[in-house]
This record gives C-alpha cells, structure tokens and sequence, in this order.
C-alpha cells in the first residue's frame, strides 16, 4: 500500500511597471507558470487571454508610475489568479464590456473589487480575482 501524500497549494507571483510594454513580460511569466504546472495547453492558453485582458484594462487606467501584481495560485489542478494595480477610475474594468464577456468565458466567477480613492498611491487599489479547474497532462508518477 502506497500513502500517497496530499498535495499543497503553490503560489506564483510577478509585479511588472503598469506600461504597456511590460504586458509581454506578464504574458512570459504567466505562460511559463503555467506550462510548468503541466496545465493543458489549452487551460495555459484560455487563462493567459484572461490575465492578458485584465492586465490591459489595469494598464490602460493605470495611475502614474504604479504597478500591476499577478499572482497564481495553483493546487489539484485549479488555478486561482489575483490581479492588483491602481487605477485612476473606478471603473477600470468594464463589467458589461467585451473585455469582461472574455474573461466571464475563460473563467469561473471573475470578481473585482475597487476600494476608495488613496490619494498617497494616486488612485483607487483593485483586485480582479477568478478561478479555473484546468487539466493537468503530466506531473510526477505516484
């Protein structure tokens, strides 16, 4: 008999300038996160759009000099994503907006969260939070 111990969640994070050009440095953190987990290809791709238009609305309506957080968290197979920034309106992500359709598509229960206004950050801190159950192809062999 085998005792097959339970796994634990892992967390991946990465914080890149709120910059356009800083999007394909997320996108080759997150893809490679991702892969390494052993995701499907498929689950890599679907959650790398998700990221990548969160990401793009945060940067766009990013306060001056801020930064954008992504954090994954991974564990059975779900992956949990955490996207931070500070933005200079409230209404950053468009909840009724193409943008938001995709990632509703690509993600279970997508939420956002806009606290007030800081003046000593320059904007309004937010959180865009979602979920997938992914496949995973491989992994080590019990």
């Amino acid at each position: 008999m085998r005792i097959v111990e339970p796994s634990r969640a892992e967390t991946v994070g990465v914080r890149v300038p709120a910059r356009r050009e800083q999007l394909i440095m997320l996108r080759a953190l997150t893809e490679t996160c991702l892969l390494v987990a052993d995701l499907a290809l498929d689950d890599v791709t679907d959650l790398q759009i998700a990221i990548d238009q969160i990401a793009t609305d945060l940067i766009e309506a990013a306060s001056p000099e801020s930064s954008i957080a992504c954090d994954l968290t991974l564990h059975d197979g779900r992956v949990s994503a955490r996207v931070t920034g500070i933005v200079t309106t409230r209404g950053a992500i468009d909840e009724h907006g193409f943008g938001w359709h995709i990632v509703r598509t690509l993600a279970e229960s997508p939420t956002t969260d806009v606290g007030s206004f800081d003046p000593g950050l320059g904007g309004y801190p937010i959180v865009v939070r979602f979920a997938r159950t992914c496949q995973v192809t491989g992994g080590p062999v019990e």
